[in-house]
């Protein structure tokens, strides 16, 4: 799991605020921060391993530093250092965001371009999860 050891929790509650920060970052983009994306970004955080009695704390303190952040290198300079399978669970939450709404506007697709390179994930991995998610929201 992500996150299992106690003693290193307060390392890891750095990361998961920056991924729950960036989750936030990219519902909030369309101007349509919804229930659903909540829950969805909810549901990430407990498939990373995280809590969920700290679920509420998470997402406040991630609300916060997404409000209070200049730029998304803030949220993926630790994010790309993770492995591979971390990285995807990530990509397709986000992804499952902006389809939610059944659309992505330039901005949402604009983000998942800049994060591709960001974060290290090949275009041809990045298409493929989009497609897939885009047909499960259809």
């Amino acid at each position: 799991m992500f996150f299992n050891k106690k003693k290193e929790n307060q390392n890891n509650n750095s990361y998961i605020i920056k991924i729950t920060a960036l989750l936030i970052h990219a519902a909030k983009i369309d101007e349509k921060y919804s229930a659903e994306e909540e829950e969805i970004i909810k549901k990430t955080l407990l498939d990373l391993g995280s809590n969920q009695n700290e679920l509420e704390n998470i997402i406040k303190k991630a609300k916060q530093s997404e409000e209070n952040a200049n730029q998304i290198l803030d949220f993926t300079r630790e994010i790309k250092n993770l492995q591979e399978k971390d990285k995807i669970k990530i990509i397709r939450s986000l992804w499952r965001i902006i389809y939610s709404n059944k659309d992505a506007d330039i901005y949402e697709t604009n983000l998942m371009r800049r994060l591709s390179g960001l974060l290290y994930i090949d275009s041809k991995t990045m298409g493929d999860i989009k497609e897939q998610i885009k047909k499960e929201n259809l």
